[in-house]
């Protein structure tokens, strides 16, 4: 498995990681034995990077992750994020107390003592970014976490939070049908030496194998009522998708290896993390950190699918709280 930095100060990880929000059921049913399938093939695969939340489940991915380290100690660079509510209702908070009660609350599912990388997953706007970085560098100070990351943070965030203490990641969403943060955020990342973690570089799934159906997408979820999987939106994005399908197949790739490999082939400080609970569709996944895209494939892709060729947003009204808008 090719190689990256975690950012400043951070470890050597596969360019492909793995995100474990599936291992909550997010988007669709699993268990534990499927999860630690999946998990296996991982260390199989050099896929060293985990990514978990505290909402990931209410910490049911969390749970599920530490059952596993139990037995493989040290094999993973895992991150984890918190500051979401969700009881009574979703809200944000980035208070000191509360992010320590969510950092420690992620350690005991873990059955760790430190994470490599902690997210403020949504940046609560009433803090200022400072005094937020500034709690997060006692954590480091204290062991307890190796770097601080911020999650769907603006450029503009990420300068001033990099101004009291490096930080070592953002996570952003980042794919061929979501290029948001090539408007200056994959620039800031590399001047501060941050690295760039790509979310859903597969979209949710659009770029897979087969035509999804979202009319059989639980009430659970996720894409239930996003944007751009209710039509005419999705008939309009699997038009474009269909002709992607058929130049990877062209190549001799799969569509979501090749998705994948495009988020890693233009900056070096991208670590990629698709989302799988399946420990074939992970092995596909892994693989495109072996496709090495030329100019011309990139220029081919570019014509497939043109910068801003998805119909609808990302998110809807109701997912969009929380991510910061720039640009």
């Amino acid at each position: 498995m090719q190689q990256r930095t975690l950012g400043h100060g951070g470890p050597q990880v596969g360019a492909v990681g793995l995100g474990c929000m599936s291992f909550a059921g997010v988007y669709g049913g699993t268990d534990l034995a499927e999860s630690h399938r999946t998990l296996a093939a991982a260390l199989e695969l050099g896929v060293t990077h985990l990514d978990t939340a505290l909402i990931y489940g209410n910490g049911l991915s969390e749970e599920v992750i530490g059952a596993f380290i139990k037995d493989h100690p040290g094999r993973f660079s895992i991150a984890t994020k918190g500051g979401i509510r969700t009881q009574p209702t979703r809200s944000f908070d980035n208070s000191e107390a509360y992010l320590r009660d969510c950092l420690e609350g992620s350690l005991r599912r873990l059955g760790v003592e430190h994470v490599d990388l902690y997210y403020i997953h949504r940046r609560d706007q009433t803090i200022p970014i400072e005094e937020v970085t500034g709690t997060l560098s006692r954590f480091v100070e204290e062991g307890k976490i190796g770097g601080i990351g911020y999650s769907e943070i603006a450029p503009a965030s990420l300068e001033r939070a990099a101004a009291v203490h490096p930080v070592r990641a953002v996570q952003s969403e980042y794919s061929l049908w979501t290029r948001l943060p090539e408007l200056g955020m994959l620039q800031a990342c590399a001047r501060l030496g941050t690295a760039f973690v790509a979310f859903s570089p597969v979209g949710r799934g659009i770029f897979g194998e087969t035509p999804l159906d979202p009319s059989a997408f639980s009430d659970k979820d996720f894409r239930k009522n996003n944007p751009r999987f209710v039509e005419p939106n999705y008939s309009a994005n699997e038009a474009f998708v269909a002709r992607l399908r058929d130049y990877a197949r062209s190549r001799g790739w799969s569509v979501a290896a090749l998705a994948i490999a495009w988020t890693l082939a233009k900056w070096e400080h991208v670590i990629s993390i698709p989302g799988t609970r399946s420990p074939e569709h992970l092995a596909v996944d892994a693989s495109a950190a072996d496709i090495a895209l030329t100019a011309e494939d990139l220029a081919a892709i570019d014509a497939i699918l043109p910068p801003g060729f998805a119909h609808g947003d990302r998110y809807s009204d109701a997912q969009a709280l929380g991510p910061e808008r720039y640009c």
